[in-house]
């Protein structure tokens, strides 16, 4: 490449991939003539929102396990982390997390060994136990909607695996070698209901095959050095230049195959050195997008927002219809692993999320807010309800009373006429409306509502007959 081509492709390198990321990408135009290196971008932008979710998912399965026994959010591969109690602000190794349900949770591998998971008798208590692939897939999802909540025991098999089972199990066969079980129990958070769920959580059981129905002690195993145990998960993503994202990903393909549907769209890859099964080859791979590919690709990821035909928007909330089972829509997939890593499927859970009021401001915690529900037009669901407040960033957010959500569980005050407020604001409403008091930051914030088991019968948010109502700002 001869000198005034090599300093023009530098010069408009970024700003033109700036304005095809902002604006989808055009398959055909003058900019995507006149760039050099367009078309292997554009594959390699696919390619990283493709792979999005099977990175994020090892690392966080990294920052997770990478401890010599269970510890509070974290456990090695193979052993149930229990958490006792509901997070607080400091947790930060998966965005949104929740504040309703106790995680009983693991990550184990099955590409060598099937491994078995045993259920207790939950006695009627609301409880899933979603497992997901590496992709972020919710392949199986036991609980109190599907299976009921009897006792019960499964064995997860990994591709290809062929054996026999032992009695009394059923088999669950993962598409992938890694799997993440995201165990939910609901939990009123009273001193006597967590010692309840933690009896049940204790009788959750993990074993790989060979081990099932024997004395098992897991080995012991050694922390790696070298894992970021500070930095967010998907910080630690952004950050990495397209050439280690691109290694990384190919290497987890080996023992993570795609799936069959997604043939002909990993079949593009091939063209930047990205071939399942094989490891990544840096020698077809543009120089120039090592570092422009990551940002601009995770730009594209949020941006699609509105274009996205799974999400839909009502009075300023923003629910995926399409979360847990994706199909080939590698977008969405992404942007679920971007804002809410670990999403169940839409039978199981919706998340409404609001980053505007009902005259399109931006909240900010300057202001105050209600939230009015008309009398009998509580979100309706056969689990629970709660609206979560996040930090711009979809983190919790320290406040003075310790209240990351608000639900029917806080015995919320009822108005004359039988309607529900929401007092959202970083001052406490009073003492008289504290118990209908969500606590938000003094800056920007974002709120998401969970439906767990959301009803199917009218009024359901799920055929659009029930929608959740405008948050006002007042005063």
């Amino acid at each position: 490449m001869d000198d005034s081509r090599r300093m023009a492709l530098k010069s408009g390198f970024g700003s033109a991939l700036y304005l095809l990321g902002r604006f989808a990408f055009a398959e055909e135009g003058y900019l995507s003539k006149q760039v050099e290196g367009f078309e292997d971008f554009r594959v390699a932008s696919d390619a990283y929102i493709y792979g999005y979710p099977l990175v994020t998912s090892e690392m966080t399965r990294r920052v997770m396990t990478n401890v010599d026994a269970p510890q509070g959010s974290h456990a090695p591969m193979g052993q149930i982390i229990r958490l006792r109690q509901y997070p607080d602000a400091s947790f930060t190794d998966v965005t949104a997390p929740n504040a309703d349900t106790l995680y009983t949770t693991a990550w184990f591998d099955v590409g060598d060994e099937p491994w078995v998971l045993s259920l207790p008798d939950l006695d009627g208590r609301y409880a899933l136990f979603p497992l997901l692939d590496g992709w972020t897939n919710v392949f199986e999802v036991p609980g109190k909607r599907t299976t009921g909540t009897g006792a019960q025991a499964y064995v997860i098999t990994g591709p290809g695996w062929r054996g026999t089972l032992p009695p009394g199990v059923k088999e669950y066969k993962s598409p992938t070698s890694i799997v993440w079980l995201l165990g939910r129990i609901y939990c009123t958070g009273t001193p006597e209901d967590y010692a309840a769920v933690h009896a049940l959580q204790d009788q959750c059981k993990l074993v790989p095959l060979s081990a099932y129905g024997k004395p098992y002690t897991p080995p012991r195993v050694r922390p790696e050095p070298g894992v970021d145990m500070k930095t967010a998960v998907r910080d630690q993503v952004i950050r990495m230049d397209a050439v280690s994202y691109f290694t990384l990903l190919a290497e987890l393909m080996k023992r993570n195959p795609p799936a069959a549907e997604d043939a002909a769209a990993v079949a593009h890859f091939a063209r930047i050195g990205l071939v399942p099964g094989r490891s990544f080859d840096e020698s077809k791979f543009h120089p120039e997008l090592a570092r422009r590919v990551p940002q601009l690709s995770f730009d594209r990821i949020l941006f699609q927002i509105r274009e996205n035909s799974a999400v839909r928007n009502v009075n300023g909330w923003m629910f995926d219809t399409q979360t847990g089972i994706y199909g080939t829509n590698y977008l969405n997939r992404a942007l679920v692993t971007a804002i809410g890593l670990g999403a169940n499927r839409i039978e199981d859970a919706v998340y409404p999320t609001s980053l505007k009021d009902a005259h399109g401001d931006a909240y900010s915690g300057r202001h105050r807010y209600v939230m009015r529900f008309p009398e009998g037009q509580l979100p309706p669901a056969n689990g629970f309800w709660s609206v979560t407040m996040y930090s711009a960033d979809y983190f919790f957010v320290r406040n003075p009373i310790n209240r990351y959500s608000i639900s029917a569980r806080q015995n919320l005050k009822a108005n004359a006429d039988g309607s529900v407020d929401l007092y959202i604001q970083h001052d406490s409403p009073g003492k008289d409306k504290e118990s209908n008091w969500l606590p938000a930051p003094e800056g920007k914030f974002v709120l998401m509502m969970r439906m767990y088991w959301p009803s199917e019968r009218t009024p359901s948010i799920i055929n659009g007959t029930w929608a959740p109502p405008a948050v006002a700002r007042v005063g």
